[in-house]
């Protein structure tokens, strides 16, 4: 494997040697353990009060400083060596963190006071979470920081409703490094938390022979269908993606195997690597395990975190199977056929060999919706039993050194989700101490009244704008902030407003023309990347339609009454089959444009979710109604086609004999 395709996180790591290497693989080892040590509450147990304001200085100090140990300052940065530069950025690091640590309970009772070493603290970990996030995902998080902190400092220099008065610099600094509503805020507690822990847990799995199973597994279930390299890239992409929640890190550790495959069984390399880009991008949104910003909408909102897994069940669900039906379709176009048999794993050589492997989603699954504990108990017991069956396990190899890389690779991981969940928290404090917050409601309500599809609208394309440089985490902290408070005063339910804001920040990763999901995926296929990028939008359509649906009626969501969420699901599953033989053009046999257009039609007609209240009830009626009395005649037509199609060559063999 080309180390250089892992991912992102690789490309900007330094290689470096002797006693450095040796603190910073330190450093990252010591980040998730000092998660896991707080998550079992082990300083309480031993007398000693910790407040969590301590943690997060102590979780941020450590992160900073192995960033700028770790990551160098660009492209053509250091990279085989730390520069001075980056041991003061370092120790800085490590300074801004330790002094909240050591000091929160001396001054908890003074937050509001400025003194100046609070300035001077705050000063310098605002610009240290800027240059910092900066290295990790590039200028934009950082610039929209920056106008952000303009606007703190000279609001009176703003127009209408966003004229303010101004803060001075003294204040605004010691508000975002000790106020809740700042830098060690709620975004920066979720990711010390229930983040690393999932983080954690994704790390394990794959050390222990995890994904090797879930492929092997994909790969017996789907391999012998037609286009079955393609099926069981969805199957493995889709399981893995619950556990790591990251759509590169998915392309990179199934893509190897599954691209590769699907080539060799005929699907064009643009093809090959868009499926496995946006089966490995939906990931992000597949219970139980979703993507990092999934636990943010539960913190946000104030919910338990299998609420916000079940709400999003159908979704995904959706998404996946308008995927499925696609790529089934192309292989029935195109003639492709499946694995042949003998080449295909027996499914009870994997299931002795790896079977053990469910154990930990057992586990998982069992803590998280069955006998129900806080998300970040049951990924730590699913992490226990991970270690158990890999210990357990015949041929893995799992000692010291194994274990303490593996806790590096996850420190590694949560460096990004630190600095951007660390600077949004500059975001966010700026917005409650200027109350632009209100400002910015007040604006997007008055959009709103005029068309609440055009708030909508809006919304995702700023999504798009913003992922287009941003990673999801960073891009749903954003408008959940700025945005969500008009879409729930709009009138939207509030679970549906986030994860519609949580959706289109997940696209970016596929849409073009920055697409980072799919440009991995088409380096492993050597494909052209821009056209990889339009096939996976293709492939994900029924994801750019869903969350507008269930933003306007959030049946889909599992709300409303029992009858009107069956008759919804039944009709939105009829209608993503149908979606994707229009987008495809081929059931029986190739569909023409125009009943292709005829299938697309049905598709939404059935897509739109059935409610008996209200002055639209008689509409999603109709268009419900509509929409399947098409679909019937449309596959009955096409079935039909096909058969006297079959028949007519056995009649003329009838006739000569």
């Amino acid at each position: 494997m080309d180390e250089v395709l892992l991912s992102e996180e690789i490309i900007r790591s330094r290689k470096l040697k002797g006693s450095v290497a040796q603190v910073s693989r330190a450093l990252l080892i010591s980040i998730p353990l000092l998660g896991v040590i707080f998550l079992l509450d082990v300083p309480h147990k031993l007398g000693w009060l910790i407040f969590p304001e301590q943690y997060l200085g102590l979780f941020l100090s450590l992160t900073l400083c192995a960033t700028f140990l770790v990551v160098p300052e660009g492209v053509s940065g250091h990279r085989d060596r730390v520069p001075w530069h980056d041991f003061l950025a370092a120790a800085g690091g490590l300074a801004v963190g330790l002094f909240v640590f050591i000091n929160y309970p001396r001054f908890a009772n003074s937050l509001g006071e400025i003194y100046p070493d609070r300035v001077i603290m705050g000063c310098l970990a605002v610009l240290l979470l800027s240059e910092a996030t900066r290295r990790l995902t590039g200028w934009s998080l950082a610039i929209i920081a920056a106008i952000f902190l303009f606007y703190a400092l000279f609001a009176y220099l703003f127009p209408g409703p966003f004229y303010g008065r101004g803060w001075s610099i003294n204040r605004i600094a010691t508000y975002l490094y000790l106020d809740r509503n700042g830098i060690f805020g709620q975004s920066l507690e979720v990711a010390s938390g229930i983040v690393l822990i999932f983080i954690l847990f994704g790390q394990t799995l794959y050390a222990v022979g995890g994904a090797a199973f879930l492929t092997d597994f994909s790969l017996v279930l789907m391999g012998r269908f037609r286009g079955g390299p393609a099926k069981m890239a969805i199957v493995s992409s889709s399981l893995f993606g619950t556990i790591s929640g990251s759509a590169v890190a998915n392309v990179v550790v199934d893509g190897t195997m599954t691209i590769p495959m699907m080539k060799k069984s005929g699907y064009p390399p643009a093809v090959a690597a868009a499926v496995e880009a946006t089966a490995s991008t939906g990931g992000q949104i597949m219970p139980p395990v979703m993507g990092a910003a999934a636990f943010l909408i539960a913190e946000y909102l104030q919910i338990p975190y299998t609420e916000v897994a079940l709400r999003a069940l159908v979704p995904a669900v959706l998404f996946y199977l308008a995927l499925f039906v696609q790529v089934d379709l192309l292989a029935g176009r195109q003639g492709l056929r499946g694995v042949p048999r003998d080449e295909l794993p027996r499914l009870g050589n994997v299931m002795r060999r790896s079977a053990g492997f469910l154990v930990p989603l057992t586990v998982l699954v069992t803590f998280l919706f069955v006998i129900p504990r806080r998300a970040e108990v049951a990924g730590l017991l699913a992490t226990a039993a991970s270690l158990v069956v890999g210990l357990l396990t015949p041929g893995i190899r799992l000692g010291p050194r194994q274990l303490l890389d593996m806790l590096a690779d996850t420190g590694r991981a949560l460096l990004d989700i630190a600095v951007i969940t660390g600077l949004a928290g500059v975001v966010i404090g700026i917005l409650s101490l200027t109350s632009l917050d209100f400002s910015l409601t007040f604006t997007l309500l008055n959009v709103a009244q005029s068309s609440i599809i055009l708030l909508l609208v809006l919304t995702a394309m700023v999504n798009m704008v913003l992922g287009l440089s941003l990673p999801t985490t960073a891009v749903y902290i954003l408008l959940a902030v700025l945005v969500g408070p008009a879409l729930t005063q709009a009138g939207i339910v509030p679970i549906a407003a986030h994860l519609f804001i949580f959706y289109f920040g997940m696209l970016s990763t596929i849409t073009p023309p920055v697409c980072l999901a799919a440009f991995t995926a088409a380096s492993l296929a050597k494909a052209d990347p821009m056209k990889t990028g339009w096939e996976s939008m293709r492939l994900a359509i029924l994801a750019y339609i869903v969350p507008f649906i269930f933003a306007l009626s959030p049946t889909l969501l599992l709300i409303g009454h029992w009858s009107e969420v069956t008759l919804s699901i039944v009709t939105a599953v009829i209608g993503a089959a149908l979606l994707g033989v229009g987008l495809v053009g081929y059931l029986f046999r190739p569909v023409g444009g125009l009943r292709r257009i005829l299938f697309l039609l049905a598709a939404i007609g059935l897509l739109i979710p059935v409610v008996n209240t209200g002055k639209y009830a008689a509409l999603t009626w109709a268009s419900n109604g509509i929409g399947l009395a098409l679909a019937i005649l449309l596959v009955l037509t096409e079935w039909l086609a096909r058969s006297s199609r079959t028949r007519a060559p056995t009649a003329v063999v009838g006739a000569d004999g």
